[in-house]
């Protein structure tokens, strides 16, 4: 992917400001992604998608006035973004509803370091 032009182009979605900046920091040292917004909520996050046209949404499970996987059923039904579940929680009834929700792939938070970036641009690449 060489060039900004042909950047991935992504929303960090997480309720946790602080844990959304961090993302931000680590996915702004690949020049293969560009963060184009952060939302703090589930309903923002579709508000956001609709106005920003991401290619990958990073959202988070629990956040409030929608959660991330009603979030995701929404953003998958309106727009082609692909949707990346990020989750402290590994439980396999979790790993079922984001995909029933039209998640493309799920990262625990626990392995964001190791497996994030890949995870992202293999999912942009579908």
């Amino acid at each position: 992917m060489p060039g900004r032009a042909s950047s991935i182009r992504v929303l960090i979605a997480d309720d946790h400001r602080l844990f959304a900046e961090a993302l931000e920091a680590i996915l702004s040292g690949d020049r293969r992604i560009k963060v184009v917004g952060l939302a703090g909520d589930g309903r923002e996050a579709v508000e956001l998608v609709e106005k920003l046209a991401p290619d990958v949404v990073l959202m988070d499970v629990s956040m409030p006035l929608l959660d991330g996987f009603e979030a995701t059923r929404e953003i998958r039904s309106s727009s082609e973004a692909c949707v990346l579940i990020l989750s402290g929680s590994n439980a396999r009834a979790d790993v079922d509803r984001a995909r029933e929700a039209g998640a493309a792939g799920y990262v625990t938070k626990d392995r964001i370091a190791s497996e994030l970036l890949e995870a992202i641009v293999k999912v942009a690449a579908s």
